[in-house]
């Protein structure tokens, strides 16, 4: 069973200081890294721009500097044929001592300053190997340089420094685009409100709207706050919060949400949740939970990381004493490619693999209204076999509709008309769908006269002067009514999973009007996206064997698990589990909210109730039954993207090491310096990054 660091929705919560959504215009910058702990030292608390604008100053201070550096290095000297001699009559190296001070104590700070702290915490990271590196290779050029002159290697520390910085601007600048979904919903947030003062419109800040405040959201205008409508009636464009590409009806008594596009008529709104509590937020937050979590698979590449770090250190010290004691060679040969070692096998590339994809994943699904609360529930996904659905509210409307109107001497229109005349007087809901079948065809609207309802039965009236009785079986009885043909009529629409109510007019049996929960319009294409998927589809229902059987029927259900009480549900996950499946559960309501819990992974329809919403790893903001697809694909993506990034990872550093510390260059003269594993290593890191971004370009499931 999976494990669950569930986040109800429906919660108070505090954002973090740098990603704290408020209901004024938001900064774009107010994103964090979920990578400061990898190895950005020096960054702790800044925001992703800020730390992309810091980092690109950085490199660009290292390349002017290290420009210099390189022509009067031996490499500009021998290799490039620079011959001019240093200014005042400096010696080389004394001169590129001068040049790297800025280098190494302002734009490489960041390096020590982050081995520092990953040192304190007893940990080992790529900080680590990066500034030992630029440390050990300056240290000792200054030695030499301060014993009166030698081989030095300013401009590989330099130069070093330089390539690393550029690696880290382009992974950050490719990681704050992994960011974009989050961006595009901290602006979506209004920045002023219109608040109805005395019956007179005042604009003030979004921020300062308090609940209980009367809002006047014009057409074109954006609704603050969360809040339900009062008075008017218009469609709501809700796709940029909830994912839903058609527009929505709202009128007196429903509910509003934050941030969403009012297009036709005025609306005025009473505020119900401000600030961190409305959606937007909540949205918001999740997804940062989700990007900042770790996944199994990321845990197992920090882990990775760590021995990789300590193997370079190794390494790296083994290097230099296997060309200096054993092979002979000269002190500054030993050390270059030490340090080239412990640079080529900087874990950057495994650090970046499974967050960038995750980051990636999280913000694709919440572009499509689906929040996955945390990297273990991305993961998990992708991994699900089978897919066990809840009936009613899921796959189902919820709400009955009409399915058969069939008359027996008298005609079906007339027959619609006389019943909903009757049941225009009732609040029961399979009175209410009568009348709505009877509005949608157009039957006139007949005067209505001694109306009596009979609980549990049905109900009685006289209608245009006709004594008209609708209702059950036992109601019919009563009466002295005899079904006649339509008996069996009945008998076959029950067994086909439909309930079946009598029309009687002036005492003779006149017709049957059945009724039935509907699909949802997306559901049969849900069931075949995961079929596509190789993913088994289950039903799960406590409705009859009869009923649930019609609905598995339209939908191309195979497995249908009906009649099963709300307490037994859980135990019918666990039945799947013990068989060896890895089961998702997809429900709405409170009694699926142990089954939720139950499966690996549990999936709440946004509409459902704030006990499934809580307990599920993902939520489906559209309440589409499609979207379950979707989240599973985004899932496999991701952890496709995950292998692909540590496969690549692993394999660099296992080629590069034995390359770097010089194992082919007595039979091959393959010799790396520093500088150009430096660039190689960025480039693998960069590699990393952009595979991990080309998960947007996964195909999703699309309503047909």
């Amino acid at each position: 069973m999976a494990e669950h660091t569930h986040t109800p929705m429906g919660t108070d919560r505090s954002l973090p200081a740098e990603g704290t959504v408020r209901t004024s215009k938001p900064p774009v910058t107010g994103i964090r890294s979920p990578h400061e702990a990898m190895g950005h030292g020096g960054h702790a608390g800044m925001s992703m721009t800020a730390m992309v604008t810091d980092m690109r100053r950085r490199f660009l201070v290292a390349a002017v500097f290290s420009l210099p550096i390189l022509l009067w290095s031996p490499i500009g000297r021998d290799v490039l044929g620079f011959e001019v001699d240093a200014p005042f009559g400096l010696r080389d190296d004394i001169l590129q001592l001068m040049l790297s001070l800025p280098v190494v104590f302002w734009s490489s700070w960041i390096f020590f300053d982050g081995a520092v702290r990953a040192l304190r915490a007893r940990t080992l990271d790529m900080m680590v190997l990066v500034a030992v590196a630029v440390g050990a290779g300056w240290l000792y050029s200054v030695g030499v340089t301060l014993t009166g002159g030698g081989e030095v290697f300013y401009e590989a520390a330099s130069v070093l420094a330089a390539f690393v910085l550029l690696g880290h601007w382009f992974e950050m600048r490719a990681r704050g685009g992994a960011n974009e979904a989050i961006r595009t919903l901290l602006n979506l947030a209004p920045a002023m409100a219109i608040v109805l003062r005395d019956g007179e419109p005042v604009e003030i800040p979004t921020a300062e709207v308090a609940v209980g405040d009367l809002l006047l959201v014009r057409p074109g205008g954006k609704v603050a706050v969360d809040g339900v409508v009062e008075e008017g009636e218009s469609e709501l464009d809700e796709s940029m919060v909830t994912g839903e590409s058609l527009p929505v009806h709202k009128a007196p008594g429903d509910e509003v949400i934050g941030a969403t596009l009012n297009t036709t008529g005025a609306l005025r709104v009473r505020a119900t949740k401000v600030g961190a509590e409305t959606a937007l937020a909540q949205i918001v937050k999740l997804v940062q939970e989700a990007q900042n979590s770790k996944a199994p698979g990321q845990r197992l590449a920090d882990r990775a990381a760590f021995w990789l770090v300590l193997v370079a250190l190794i390494g790296g010290t083994g290097t230099f004493v296997v060309w200096y004691a054993l092979a002979g060679r000269s002190v500054d040969e030993a050390i270059l490619f030490a340090i080239t070692v412990v640079v080529i096998t900087c874990p950057d590339a495994l650090g970046l693999a499974t967050p960038t994809a995750i980051m990636v994943g999280t913000g694709l699904g919440a572009q499509r209204g689906v929040l996955f609360k945390n990297a273990m529930a991305l993961e998990t996904s992708a991994r699900i076999d089978t897919v066990v659905m809840d009936k009613t509210g899921t796959l189902t409307k919820g709400e009955p509709e009409v399915t058969d109107v069939i008359a027996e001497g008298i005609d079906a229109l007339d027959l619609l008309a006389l019943t909903a005349a009757v049941e225009r007087e009732s609040q029961h809901p399979l009175a209410q769908a009568i009348v709505v079948e009877a509005d949608g065809r157009g039957a006139p609207v007949l005067l209505v006269e001694g109306f009596e309802s009979v609980p549990g039965h049905g109900a009685l009236a006289t209608v245009d002067g006709h004594r008209v009785v609708v209702g059950n079986r036992r109601l019919m009885e009563r009466e002295g009514i005899d079904l006649g043909v339509l008996a069996a009529r009945r008998q076959q629409l029950a067994e086909g999973g439909r309930t079946a109510v009598v029309v009687a007019v002036d005492g003779r049996a006149a017709g049957l009007v059945a009724m039935a929960d509907a699909p949802r319009e997306t559901a049969a294409a849900a069931v075949a996206a995961l079929r596509e998927l190789d993913i088994e589809v289950v039903m799960l229902t406590g409705d009859n064997e009869a009923t649930a059987r019609r609905i598995a029927g339209l939908l191309g259900v195979d497995s249908v698990i009906a009649e099963v009480l709300p307490g037994d549900k859980a135990a019918k996950i666990a039945e799947l589990q013990t068989a060896g499946r890895k089961v998702a559960m997809v429900g709405d309501g409170v009694n699926d909210a142990p089954a939720l819990a139950q499966a690996n992974i549990g999936i709440a329809i946004g509409a459902g109730t704030d006990v499934a919403i809580e307990t599920a790893d993902i939520v489906l903001m559209r309440s589409d039954p499609l979207d379950v697809a979707v989240a599973l694909r985004i899932g496999r993506g991701t952890l496709r993207k995950m292998r692909q990034n540590l496969g690549w990872a692993i394999g660099y550093n296992t080629i590069a090491l034995p390359i770097a510390a010089g194992v082919f260059e007595p039979a091959f003269g393959l010799v790396l310096r520093p500088e150009i594993a430096a660039l190689s290593m960025s480039g693998s890191s960069l590699l990393v990054a952009v595979n991990a971004i080309m998960l947007k370009r996964l195909r999703l499931p699309m309503r047909r």
